[in-house]
């Protein structure tokens, strides 16, 4: 049965995983909603209670932290996951008893799922074809009786959020309801909402960038410049398109907001996570020793392991993506890999209109 906004707004709404971006989001929905965030770790719910802080941000006065998906689930209409991918499904399987078909999600997590037989890993394929790939809303889709399912995109670095500093994201999903939902709750003077119905080419739009960023960040670690920084941007651009197009998303999802405008920002910001991990590859440190002191999951890691099989299956182009893998999982140096990107026989500037 479809919901009126008017009913939904009289409930609060729902946000799942208290990492930075899931509690930037939060105070976003706060300043137009009651909100209820989950979050995993007990010291983290009394802080927030009692301080209204939590990971350097200040907490809206409307938000109450809880530990409860039930609770949330049988509170909200409109919930907000946001946990990494590596969790994604675990969670959705915790929070699908309580779900009906009333509810609307929509997520904010950038990354992929994998879908192989149990006991199978990533690391005993050799190639992934698109129905092994999952994006977030088709794990919602297939852990939930949820049908309306929408994503959140763009250039949202948690940082820039959390100080309240201008911004925009994209809603996508297939149905109108979920992305007028969205804009109703997330709009305010400071961000801006647009909605797209191409909800698989903005998810992989926000997903694929991820791995651009690492290789600006290996850029920025080697003392490079902003020629060669417009040279990875503009083909990184190109790659992820082409992945893109291979998985199921469009050519327009690419050139908007949730890919250009993110893939700039993340590539130009030390605030990335996906950033400082190709910084402090290029600095010498190795995968291992940076992923021990991170303090939250750089999606593009994961990405680039999936990406490379799927590239290998589909025998897309993607020169960028295979590099970074080289330097992640095979040892091959950061300086190697640029050399070789350097010399790789492009052909054309533009080949996908």
């Amino acid at each position: 049965m479809a919901m009126t906004s008017k009913n939904i707004s009289k409930k609060p709404v729902g946000v799942i995983g208290a990492g930075s971006f899931g509690m930037a989001i939060a105070n976003i929905l706060a300043q137009n909603s009651e909100v209820l965030i989950y979050a995993r770790d007990p010291e983290a719910i009394k802080k927030i209670a009692a301080h209204k802080v939590h990971r350097g941000q200040k907490v809206h006065v409307n938000i109450t932290a809880t530990g409860d998906l039930g609770y949330i689930a049988n509170s909200c209409d409109v919930i907000f996951p946001i946990v990494p991918s590596s969790s994604f499904r675990e969670m959705m399987q915790q929070l699908s008893p309580y779900l009906h078909p009333y509810h609307i999600l929509i997520h904010g997590t950038k990354g992929l799922d994998i879908n192989l037989p149990k006991g199978q890993s990533i690391d005993d394929v050799k190639t992934l074809n698109r129905e092994q790939v999952r994006t977030m809303s088709e794990v919602i889709m297939d852990e939930s009786v949820v049908v309306r399912v929408g994503c959140l995109a763009g250039p949202n670095l948690a940082k820039e959020l959390a100080a309240g500093q201008p911004a925009a994201t994209v809603v996508a999903s297939h149905f109108n309801e979920v992305i007028s939902e969205g804009e109703r709750l997330l709009r305010n003077d400071l961000f801006q909402v647009y909605g797209n119905q191409d909800l698989i080419g903005i998810e992989l739009a926000g997903v694929l960038k991820n791995i651009i960023a690492i290789a600006s960040g290996v850029l920025s670690g080697l003392d490079y410049g902003e020629n060669a920084r417009g040279l990875l941007i503009s083909r990184g651009m190109i790659e992820m398109i082409y992945l893109g197009k291979a998985m199921g998303g469009d050519i327009e999802a690419f050139i908007g907001l949730a890919g250009i405008g993110d893939l700039v920002a993340t590539c130009s910001s030390k605030l990335s996570r996906n950033f400082t991990v190709g910084f402090r590859l290029a600095q010498g440190e190795t995968l291992p020793e940076i992923i021990a002191n991170m303090e939250e999951v750089a999606e593009g890691v994961n990405t680039i392991k999936i990406a490379k099989k799927i590239i290998d299956y589909h025998k897309v182009r993607a020169p960028i993506t295979e590099a970074l893998h080289e330097v992640l999982f095979e040892g091959l140096s950061v300086e190697k890999a640029v050399t070789l990107l350097m010399k790789y026989p492009y052909n054309v500037d533009i080949d996908f209109l």
